[in-house]
């Protein structure tokens, strides 16, 4: 079948079948993920970035493939998620922005359009590492430059660029050394072949290819494996940029007059804060992906020029935790013992949720009006197969029953002696399973010494404490242990106490709000605190704890 020039319903049709093939790949494409630094899913990512393209190119669907490819570009852009789906948006903007004023294009444009691609995607990215994507996507290019001198016809001319971006692909583990160490290849670039595939399979009328599917199947828990492997050489603490921050700025006509937008300034100001940084933009809006510490710092920044839209922030920490207990438990069905546990004492289903998302291994429920006795604790330790256990008291009232069942067990038990929710969470953040234990029990003390701890409850009786008058029922603000405030309303004595605890060199404020809460009055102090202090980093959660209507844990 003769095919010299492509419109805009034949590639359509090209972009309906690659993000078919590429929704068919995904979990095998994630299987790849290895980059060293976890933050989501590259097959995932690409996928969700490729269906919202091919929704926009299907529904604007025209003959001219100068606009469909725009449509396509715009529709990438939008649903664009993580490095790999910005950079992928990127590929196919400066691919649509060549070809935007043709009706048909032949190979040589498509050529031009894929090198165009690569440029942009390079330029958007700050600090461009090859071995992944944007390597695969620019030899890939260079081949179909050349190739494209000789050959007229589609189907030939992209069969052969589709071989030459598979060698690219197969070539990212000598550039990039942890690729080459775990024995894969690039899952960008993957993506990226994915995606090829499914526009020649387009072309020439046939089916998906089934060899790709039956291929990665047979290598996936291979990889998965090298997944697991590629992340043991990462200790949580060499993350440096704990965030991986995703938002886009809808620009404001009346704030882009006051701060004219300018991309190459804006990615050079908010390289300052984070890496991993790839900034996009186009008329009406500007895409960000970010890894830092302080996501708050980048979106204010943001904000500048618009208005903040599809936010996703996700805690890179947590992700590599969650991968070292899937590790962990896998090394307890096969019968060896762990290096590690940990035993953390809660209350509060979103509470325990969380500490389980920070990599407690035993999760044992407790709290003011029900404290777990000895036993309890030595049946939790008894459970774990580990050879040094690790117990969260959380409660100054639990801390010796969690001293006398670690003396009555045979493991090595250490107990932490945190008091408070956030003290344990603070220690739970400075654990490193890499660690000696002795280096472990230090740096978890000293991490409980510079969190501080705010609750509130609600008082049972009248009573005078520090010169206040407290009235039953009236709620009370505790500071570290000592009460400070009491009020009329909770919402009142929340906000009275932050502001005694608050002071201008403290930089994070977690929230978690108890079971008789709502969410909106939870907002509403959120957003009371971040007007007085508005360069504090703030965290809501749901913890759902009994007797505490919030808890704050400032840094």
């Amino acid at each position: 079948m003769s095919c010299k020039a492509l419109d805009g319903h034949t590639f359509v049709q090209m972009i309906q079948t690659a993000a078919r093939h590429l929704e068919n790949n995904k979990e095998q494409i994630d299987a790849l993920n290895v980059f060293p630094v976890p933050d989501g899913d590259t097959g995932t990512n690409m996928n969700l970035s490729m269906r919202l393209g091919a929704k926009e190119a299907t529904v604007n669907e025209q003959a001219h493939i100068g606009q469909v490819a725009n449509t396509f570009a715009k529709g990438l852009l939008m649903g664009a998620r993580g490095n790999s789906g910005v950079i992928l948006s990127q590929l196919f903007r400066g691919f649509a922005k060549s070809i935007s004023e043709k009706d048909s294009i032949q190979t040589t444009d498509f050529a031009k359009a894929l090198q165009a691609g690569s440029e942009t995607a390079y330029k958007a990215v700050v600090e461009p590492v090859e071995g992944t994507i944007l390597t695969v996507a620019r030899e890939g290019a260079e081949y179909a430059i050349k190739k494209a001198e000789t050959e007229t016809e589609f189907i030939p001319f992209i069969k052969d660029v589709l071989h030459e971006t598979k060698a690219a692909l197969q070539r990212t583990p000598e550039l990039l050394p942890i690729l080459k160490e775990v024995g894969v290849v690039d899952s960008g670039g993957q993506g990226l072949v994915t995606i090829y595939e499914g526009f020649l399979a387009a072309l020439n009328g046939e089916a998906l290819p089934e060899y790709a599917v039956e291929e990665m199947n047979m290598e996936q828990i291979v990889h998965a494996e090298h997944h697991k492997i590629a992340q043991d050489h990462i200790d949580t603490d060499e993350i440096k940029y704990g965030y991986c921050t995703e938002f886009m700025v809808r620009f404001d006509h009346e704030r882009t007059e006051k701060h004219p937008f300018n991309e190459e300034d804006f990615r050079t100001s908010l390289q300052e804060r984070g890496d991993s940084l790839v900034v996009v933009s186009d008329e009406d809006v500007v895409k960000v992906h970010i890894h830092t510490e302080y996501p708050g710092e980048a979106m204010t920044f943001g904000q500048k020029f618009g208005d903040l839209i599809n936010i996703k922030v996700e805690n890179m920490r947590e992700q590599h935790s969650k991968i070292m207990e899937q590790k962990n438990e896998s090394t307890v069905k096969s019968g060896q013992k762990l290096p590690y546990a940990v035993i953390s004492i809660s209350m509060g289903e979103g509470i325990s949720a969380m500490f389980k998302s920070l990599g407690s291994t035993y999760v044992l429920e407790g709290g003011q009006t029900m404290n777990p006795s000895a036993k309890d604790i030595k049946d939790a330790i008894d459970t774990l197969h580990a050879e040094n256990i690790i117990v969260l008291p959380n409660n100054k009232n639990i801390i010796m029953a969690a001293e006398q069942a670690a003396n009555l067990s045979d493991t090595n038990v250490t107990v932490i002696g945190t008091k408070t929710i956030p003290e344990g969470i603070a220690a739970l953040l400075a654990f490193n399973p890499e660690k000696q234990i002795d280096a472990n029990e230090k740096t978890m003390k000293d991490a409980v010494k510079h969190v501080q701890t705010g609750q509130i409850t609600y008082a049972i009786r009248d009573s005078e404490i520090n010169g206040l008058q407290i009235k039953k029922d009236q709620y009370i603000g505790i500071a570290n242990g000592e009460i400070k405030v009491c009020e009329e309303s909770e919402s009142n004595a929340a906000y009275t106490l932050l502001k005694t605890m608050l002071t201008d060199d403290d930089e994070i404020l977690t929230i978690l709000y108890g079971e008789d809460v709502s969410s909106e009055e939870a907002e509403k102090l959120e957003k009371q605190v971040n007007e007085k202090y508005p360069d504090l980093e703030i965290e809501l959660y749901e913890g759902k704890q009994p007797i505490y209507a919030y808890i704050f844990a400032i840094e």
